[in-house]
């Protein structure tokens, strides 16, 4: 009937700190996701799963500053529907609803509009809501190139709200919620890191699983397949994100995601996925040889970018920005670079270049692997959690190398939340003489 995650307090106080924010003159309202239109599970959107933790379709959260209350609005469960598929949280149980969310007011859809009538100052997330296996960002892209279609260009679920909001209620002022909500998530509570910890070592969990399963011949998707095995025996809904399985030159595109192709003896592979762990994710990449062996270029090559990647974990902490971080390691690493006999000059050049880069401390990580918020440009915080991932492009050769972890900063440093993937390259090559799952099952056809 309801999740077991989050307590109702804590629920309470994010949406408390909603009222300060929008002030006493201002009330919110938060819409959930609708009814699947195919037969997956539901799951709720981050925002409003966000706030109460609701997990039914149709559902809208409605917040007064001024009386510092919250009414969460419900679809009706026909009886029909009851006996198919079990009691869910609705319009019908509202007092039930009352007492699992400890939210102040349980009503029928219906009468959301009587409540926003009267606003005179009403926000909302005027950016899309993220849902299973999505993140701002590709939400974005995705609606750029549907409204660029001749032959569509229909406006999202989120515009089309937001302009039956404007024709409702022509006297409110429409203010954006999303930057309020992107500053709550950007810092994690315990429990929030609780779940993220797990996220993280199911991330390696399946990792190490694909290390140990890659050989000559086998398809990209297996490797995936074998990762999700670990992600839902373990307790997650699925991945958080489409997995990267990149074996050879398909490793150049940074988020190719066909993973249909056979792996290569004498190729790298490189290999980023995560599982969906109760509504909270991670990140994670790592590169290793088909063959079970680095040969003396990818030894030279991704062995440096984890050296690299090595010295940015011990210079991570709080109270610095992103940026000085980077600026510190750049100048131990160019020492590395000038004592290092690259086989190549090109090889030393992409090295030099990825000293200067300043993406190597990525975006943010939690309810969406691209998760909401920027901590771009300030010190850092304890509970800022996100991607590390430094990387190296050889364009003479279309190479593309880079390792990735999800980190959380703390009051003195990190915690690596993907610790447990092996990082060095003689650990990675011992791992993959061990037999793996599709030894004991082997894919047929």
């Amino acid at each position: 009937m309801y999740q077991t995650d989050f307590s109702k307090e804590e629920f309470q106080a994010r949406r408390e700190k909603v009222y300060q924010a929008i002030g006493t003159e201002a009330v919110a309202v938060v819409r959930g996701s609708p009814k699947n239109l195919g037969l997956d599970s539901f799951r709720q959107n981050n925002d409003f799963y966000y706030l109460c933790g609701v997990e039914v379709p149709h559902a809208y959260l409605y917040l007064d500053g001024k009386k510092h209350t919250t009414t969460l609005f419900l679809a009706h469960q026909s009886a029909e529907r009851k006996e198919y598929e079990g009691e869910i949280l609705s319009a019908e149980n509202a007092n039930l609803g009352r007492e699992l969310t400890g939210i102040d007011r349980v009503l029928g859809i219906e009468f959301l509009a009587r409540s926003l009538e009267k606003a005179q100052v009403l926000y909302t997330p005027l950016r899309q809501a993220e849902g299973p296996g999505m993140s701002w960002d590709t939400l974005q892209r995705a609606q750029q190139e549907v409204t660029t279609d001749p032959w569509d260009g229909r406006p999202d679920r989120t515009r089309h709200f937001i302009a039956t909001l404007r024709m409702r209620c022509p006297m409110a002022k429409l203010l954006d919620l999303s930057p309020v909500l992107d500053e709550l998530r950007l810092i994690k509570s315990d429990q929030e890191l609780s779940l993220l910890r797990k996220a993280g070592q199911l991330s390696a969990l399946g990792l190490i699983e694909a290390m140990r399963c890659t050989k000559p011949g086998v398809i990209e998707y297996q490797l995936d397949a074998v990762m999700r095995y670990h992600y839902l025996a373990n307790g997650a809904r699925d991945v958080g994100y489409r997995a990267i399985i990149a074996g050879g030159a398909n490793a150049w595109y940074a988020h190719y995601n066909a993973n249909n192709c056979p792996l290569q003896d004498g190729d790298l592979v490189l290999v980023d996925c995560a599982p969906d762990y109760h509504y909270y994710t991670s990140d994670i990449g790592r590169m290793w040889p088909v063959n079970g062996t680095y040969s003396p270029a990818q030894r030279e090559l991704y062995g440096f970018m984890v050296t690299y990647h090595k010295v940015l974990l011990r210079l991570i902490r709080p109270g610095v920005t992103g940026t000085q971080i980077q600026e510190e390691a750049a100048v131990q690493m160019a020492e590395v670079v000038e004592k290092t006999k690259f086989s190549k000059d090109i090889y030393a050049a992409a090295a030099r270049r990825a000293l200067k880069s300043a993406y190597h401390m990525s975006h943010c990580v939690g309810m969406a692997v691209h998760d909401v918020g920027d901590y771009g440009g300030k010190p850092l915080r304890p509970g800022m959690v996100f991607a590390l991932d430094p990387q190296m492009y050889v364009p003479e050769e279309r190479l593309y190398i880079r390792v990735e972890d999800t980190l959380v900063v703390t009051e003195t440093g990190i915690e690596n939340l993907t610790l447990d993937a092996p990082l060095e390259l003689e650990e990675v090559e011992a791992l993959m003489q061990e037999s793996g799952l599709l030894d004991r099952f082997p894919a047929q056809g």
